[in-house]
């Protein structure tokens, strides 16, 4: 059994989820490459990362293109406004002085067998992103992230695919468990209460939490293990790698 497999059986529940925590990379290994891009996913595949989380957005011309935020001014070299812009607009920048904005395609096709995709919807209709998913067979390993109206919408038209509410409050939690009966469930650091996580936990959810900034360190990555995260995403995939691995947690 390869070590990738191996990964993917772990973090998609065929094996017993107390055996490995998953990493989540967020906009891949960016603290040493410049941010959702192919070199950033690449390194994060490196580190040990089963996830590497991916922001997809639409251009003005239909294509699902990799940036953060609603323009591409912080990533890139030029400025504007996604929705605004063509796709071989965006494609002519540069994030980091070389590297191309990636498509959501080209993610996926270098994913395919080497790791988790944790797609952050930011601006995508859920018909594009299933038939993105289902050109490179990825529709098994990903977790999607979104609206719940949008992932209602995956849901219904493709019940496989897994998708990950945000817990936001506990009746929120609540009403997003009873209409889409999801698999995970996403924390950030204001939700994470122990009153929410025992819902998801009574649900039988996956707990994928977020460490980043001063929360993504040693001790707030123990502290979201012991109150029952089963997947960490954070800016460190190496160092947290490392650490769930002294701990016997990662594969």
């Amino acid at each position: 059994m390869t070590r990738t497999f191996l990964l993917l059986l772990l973090t998609f529940g065929c094996l017993s989820a107390a055996e490995s925590i998953a990493v989540i990379s967020h906009r891949g290994e960016h603290l040493h490459h410049p941010e959702n891009t192919i070199e950033a996913y690449r390194a994060a595949v490196e580190a040990g990362a089963d996830f590497i989380e991916v922001d997809v957005r639409t251009t003005k011309d239909g294509k699902l293109v990799i940036v953060h935020n609603a323009t591409v001014d912080a990533q890139t070299n030029g400025s504007g406004a996604v929705k605004d812009m063509s796709f071989d607009q965006i494609r002519a920048l540069r994030v980091g002085g070389q590297a191309q904005v990636p498509t959501f395609d080209e993610v996926l096709a270098f994913a395919r067998g080497k790791v988790g995709v944790y797609v952050d919807s930011k601006a995508i209709s859920a018909a594009d992103v299933i038939a993105a998913l289902e050109r490179h067979d990825m529709q098994d390993h990903v977790v999607v992230y979104g609206g719940p109206s949008y992932l209602k919408e995956i849901s219904t038209l493709r019940p496989k695919i897994k998708v990950m509410p945000e817990s936001v409050s506990a009746d929120v939690c609540k009403r997003m468990i009873e209409e889409l009966h999801p698999k995970v469930i996403a924390f950030g650091a204001r939700d994470f209460t122990d009153e929410i996580i025992a819902l998801a936990k009574a649900a039988g959810a996956g707990i994928y939490v977020d460490r980043l900034g001063a929360d993504d360190q040693a001790i707030s990555w123990q502290d979201a293990i012991d109150r029952g995260a089963t997947g960490i995403q954070t800016d460190k995939p190496a160092e947290l790698v490392a650490y769930l691995r002294s701990k016997g947690l990662h594969k």
